[in-house]
Formats: structure tokens, C-alpha cells, sequence
């Protein structure tokens, strides 16, 4: 087990395609990491292993036994995380899995059941929990500044190209390509981590627009636990300035509007995100008496939330920091996505409940 000062931390990425290349990167660059070694099954990713100087394999167990890393990333096709991750709990390392935790609930549950039995730390890559401008959000609404929540309202609006679905890209449009589960499920995180548990879900999609057979369009109306009620809407087909990508600015690969995607309000006030406008009534406090707005900075801390996760990870990998969002909570996130699509798939109301399952 890895204690702080024991020098750099040595982290393996499993899966070297868009995602694991953005992983590698940041390992790169950061003086707190180094690159243990690189688990494909292509060519081209063994060419990448022989260029940076490091170990390459196709079998993660065995790479997992020969280089002995202090974390590992698994950026790999979702039906073979759980399988992975197990893998790696079972040698004793530390995980940064990425998105989704695991392909079905059952599983996640499962892993952090192990995970916990091993004291193994597992830290879901749910990026934007590590973004300066969500974790200023989340405090100011933590410090009451919007009172009790009452309404929340997100958009994630986007303008996908033909190429996006292309060639190797086909399976984005059969289901489980869509923007339910590629995008919508950052969304649910974001709303979770701003506003608290959901217990009820209702959702309606459409394909209409792309013909494809998985949605391109949808719409979900979230319960919160508080009380709150939720409205997201979303489409990989919209063309509009409102999505996280678009008005975070965060990527530098899509354009920066100066927009929010997600406005929250409560008794005392709203706030927009990730403008964090303020906006209140004043002391009189109803809507007859003057509105008013505020903007709060940022922190000083890297604008790129993906730097900021692998530094945390390096923390994790160290055991001397516990995960911001582990396989327990990226299982609730998982929860809610899949909720939604069973909800516009049977036009019910789900209700959510949480089940440990039988080990």
C-alpha cells in the first residue's frame, strides 16, 4: 500500500482509445504520476507503449502481476468494467474506472461490496465532480445561498456531426449509444452532486429526428428526495449554446458561449451554472420587491477537470484521500440513467429503490 511521500505514483491505463488517450496524457504531465503501462489489444497501442518507454499487454491480470502499479484507469468497453475492476481489487489496486461504474446496478454494487471486503479504493470518473466551477456551485448552494430547493432546470443540447456515428463509431446508433447513456448520465451525476438524492423518474424520448434505433431526444422529470422537482432535457441534435461542453469551457475542443445549462432556485434564491449568477429578492424576499444579481469567482485551481481528477486519483492511489465519488455512488448515478430509460420505455413513473444484492 502506497503512503504519501513514497514518490510518484505508477498507474497503469487500461484501454487506449479517445478516453484512455486522454487518461495517458494526463499521467504525462503530471509530477505526481507516472505511466506503469498500457493494457490494449491493439497494435497501435503496443506501438504507443514501445514509444513512451513502457510495458504493454493485452491481459490486464498479467500486467497487473508484472509491473505491480500503484492504481490502474479503466477506460474499456462498459460490458468488461466490472470484470476489470474485480481484477484489479482482487491484486490489490487501486481503480479509476471510468464512466459507467459498471454496466448494470447488480454489478456496481457487487464491486464496492469487494472493494470494501479488500480495502481497495475504487474513485469513479465522473469528471466534473472535480470541476472548480461545479465544486463552487455545490458549495454556494451548500451555504444556503438559494434556501430550500424547489425547482431545478438542465439543459444538455448538442449538435453531434455525421462522423460522430460513423465507421467504428456505428454502435452509437444502436441503444446504449445514445445521448441518454453517453450524456444524459453526466447530467444525473451533476444534478445529484448540486441537488441531492432522486427517488422518482419519469422520461420520454424520441429518435425521430436521426432515425436511428436509439434515441436522439429526451426529456426527464426527476424527484428529489427534498422535495424538489427536476426538468432535463436532452439531444444530440440540437443546435443551441446550451450544454455543459459549450458553456463551461472547460474543452477546449468545443467553443465557449458565455450561457448556462442548468439553473437551480429555491426559497431564498437561484443560481445559474456554471455563470454562478445569483439571483435573490432581497431582504423582502417575493416577487413584487426588486430582483437582483451577483457573480461569484472561481477558484484558483486548473480549469481542467480531467488534471484535477488524476491528481485526486494520485491521493486515492496513496490512500491518503477516500474517493469523491466511489463505486457506491457512481451506482446511484448508474440507478437514475437507467431509470430513465426504463421510464420512457414503459411511460411509467419509476420509483427508486435501494438494494444491496444477494453476494
Amino acid at each position: 500500500m502506497m503512503q504519501q511521500g513514497s514518490g510518484p505514483v505508477r498507474i497503469a491505463v487500461a484501454g487506449a482509445g479517445l478516453i484512455g488517450q486522454a487518461h495517458i496524457e494526463r499521467i504525462l504531465r503530471e509530477p505526481e504520476a507516472r505511466l506503469a503501462g498500457i493494457v490494449d489489444i491493439s497494435m497501435k497501442a503496443a506501438q504507443q507503449a514501445a514509444a513512451l518507454g513502457v510495458p504493454y499487454g493485452s491481459d490486464l491480470g498479467q500486467m497487473l502481476r508484472d509491473t505491480r502499479p500503484d492504481g490502474v484507469v479503466i477506460a474499456l468497453p462498459n460490458q468488461v468494467h466490472f470484470a476489470a475492476a474485480m481484477t484489479a481489487v482482487g491484486a490489490g489496486v487501486a481503480v479509476l474506472m471510468e464512466k459507467p461504474v459498471c454496466e448494470t446496478v447488480e454489478e456496481a454494487l457487487k464491486l464496492a461490496a469487494a472493494a470494501e471486503r479488500a480495502g481497495v479504493p475504487v474513485l469513479v470518473g465522473h469528471h466534473r465532480r472535480h470541476s472548480p466551477l461545479m465544486r463552487r456551485a455545490a458549495d454556494m448552494i451548500a451555504s444556503g445561498c438559494v434556501g430550500r430547493i424547489t425547482a431545478v432546470n438542465a439543459m444538455c443540447w448538442l449538435l453531434k456531426p455525421a462522423a460522430y456515428f460513423e465507421g467504428s463509431n456505428a454502435w452509437r446508433c444502436r441503444p446504449g449509444g445514445g445521448p441518454l447513456m453517453i450524456n444524459l448520465i453526466h447530467t444525473i451525476d451533476d444534478l445529484r452532486n448540486l441537488c441531492g438524492e432522486i427517488d422518482t423518474v419519469q422520461a420520454q424520448t424520441s429518435n425521430q429526428a436521426r432515425g436511428f434505433g436509439v434515441e436522439d431526444t429526451g426529456g426527464v422529470i426527476l424527484g428529489f428526495r427534498t422535495g424538489a422537482i427536476g426538468t432535463v432535457t436532452f439531444s444530440d441534435i440540437a443546435a443551441g449554446p446550451w450544454s455543459w461542453e459549450l458553456t463551461s469551457g472547460e474543452n477546449r475542443a468545443y467553443p465557449q458561449t458565455d450561457q448556462s445549462c442548468y439553473f437551480i432556485t429555491g426559497t431564498a434564491g437561484a443560481l445559474s451554472v456554471p455563470r454562478l449568477e445569483l439571483w435573490n429578492h432581497g431582504h423582502e424576499g417575493h416577487w413584487f420587491s426588486p430582483i437582483q444579481s451577483s457573480r461569484v469567482d472561481t477558484p484558483e485551481q486548473s480549469p481542467d477537470p480531467l488534471t484535477n481528477q488524476m491528481r485526486h486519483f494520485c491521493d486515492v492511489a496513496r490512500r491518503v484521500a477516500d474517493p469523491v465519488l466511489d463505486a457506491r455512488g457512481g451506482a446511484e448515478t448508474l440507478r437514475v440513467t437507467l431509470a430513465a430509460h426504463e421510464a420512457a420505455r414503459t411511460g411509467r413513473v419509476v420509483q427508486l429503490r435501494v438494494a444491496e444484492p444477494h453476494l
